[in-house]
């Protein structure tokens, strides 16, 4: 008993799948790269919040 040849739609699927799946390991690379490198930049240690009054007319 062996088993029927694959019709061309399963082989045109399989080809977009693949495509699809390489796609999204590459943003999913991107974004972990992205991320890796926002994070390893120095951090401002003293960094307090903005102060709103200044900007504000105070009269």
């Amino acid at each position: 008993m062996s088993f029927p040849e694959q019709h061309e739609i399963h082989n045109r699927r399989k080809g977009r799948n693949m495509a699809v799946g390489l796609l999204l390991g590459a943003f999913v690379v991107i974004v972990f790269s992205v991320s890796l490198v926002k994070l390893s930049k120095p951090q401002n240690i003293d960094a307090t919040a903005p102060n709103f009054s200044t900007m504000v007319d105070s009269e």
